[in-house]
């Protein structure tokens, strides 16, 4: 049977639509909606005897030994960025939207110099105009192959996606390119740099297996997870969670990048990775029902929920 040229174009039309720009679009219409300028302060909570307040913006919570917890408790997502201090080197990892210099919190904390690596690309991680003495990025072939001839990289506006809050893509000039399995020595003590796709196709997590820490970015945190953004992967959420559920020790504790309550750091454990891996088989096969409209939302247990797309136009 023969299919006429217009109507071959329309169902190519339609199927990019579905399938890839479906999420940009989404994005578009997000951002026009914004108001293009940070969402006003949350108001301050008591944060419990552990954690203290800097200033009427940043806590600082001790997590592990030479190991902080910088909270933004007071910016609409809650955002958490990780000091992790060496005898020779620190590394922050993450480093918020950039309304308030975290840099300057970190300097405060060590007198060691500070190499920033975000977690992925999104606005709300990487400083914004914060400026670095060190920066470290992942070296994936797909980030790599943008460095111009100058050796700069450009965010690009759907894995940084500040529209809404009119927040425009830095330019880095990236000093270290860690590939994914790097051992990270900051001088008695090393971090595994672990490539944890899923929320995004950049995203990285940290091991530091002597205190059984993992900071695991947007990849996994308590709350709502969002798998649904442009450069998200349903098919990448259950790989990583199955290779995190094989290779992570039973012991392990997890520290994400948000968090919904106080007090304190987000904090979740080896079963919610487990409860994670099992709720997406159960997404993937149809075994879990979405509520919502778009995104749908797909519970996990009593703290994780994933947002995603309606099941017909998940992507496994």
């Amino acid at each position: 049977m023969r299919v006429a040229l217009p109507v071959l174009l329309l169902i190519g039309l339609l199927s990019t639509w579905a399938f890839i720009e479906r999420r940009t679009l989404v994005m578009y219409a997000f951002s026009a909606a914004g108001t293009g300028e940070p969402p006003p302060l949350l108001p301050a909570e008591d944060e419990g005897p552990a954690v203290r307040w800097l200033d009427d913006y940043f806590t600082v919570e001790l997590v592990a030994p030479d190991t902080y917890a910088i909270g933004e408790p007071r910016y609409a997502q809650k955002n958490y960025n990780y000091l992790i201090i060496g005898e020779d080197k620190a590394l922050l990892f993450d480093a918020g939207p950039g309304i308030r210099d975290v840099r300057s919190v970190a300097e405060g904390l060590t007198d060691r110099s500070i190499v920033f690596l975000p977690s992925h690309f999104h606005y709300d991680h990487v400083g914004n105009e914060i400026t670095f003495e060190e920066i470290a990025v992942v070296d994936l072939p797909h980030i790599r192959s943008r460095v111009d001839e100058h050796g700069s990289l450009t965010l690009l506006p759907m894995e940084h996606l500040g529209m809404p809050e009119g927040v425009a893509a830095p330019t880095w000039q990236v000093d270290y390119w860690w590939p994914p399995g790097t051992v990270i020595d900051l001088g008695g003590r090393t971090l595994t740099l672990l490539y944890t796709p899923g929320h995004t196709t950049d995203s990285v997590s940290l091991l530091d297996s002597a205190n059984q820490i993992l900071f695991s970015g947007d990849y996994l945190y308590p709350g709502d997870l969002y798998g649904f953004l442009p450069n998200s992967s349903m098919a990448d959420y259950l790989a990583t969670a199955d290779g995190l559920v094989s290779n992570l020790n039973p012991n392990t504790v997890l520290l994400g990048a948000h968090r919904v309550a106080p007090p304190g750091a987000p904090r979740l454990g080896y079963q919610d990775v487990e409860d994670l891996a099992r709720g997406l088989d159960h997404i993937r096969d149809g075994e879990i029902e979405g509520a919502g409209g778009y995104p749908e939302a797909f519970p996990i247990n009593e703290r994780l929920t994933m947002l995603a797309e309606p099941r017909w136009l998940q992507r496994w």
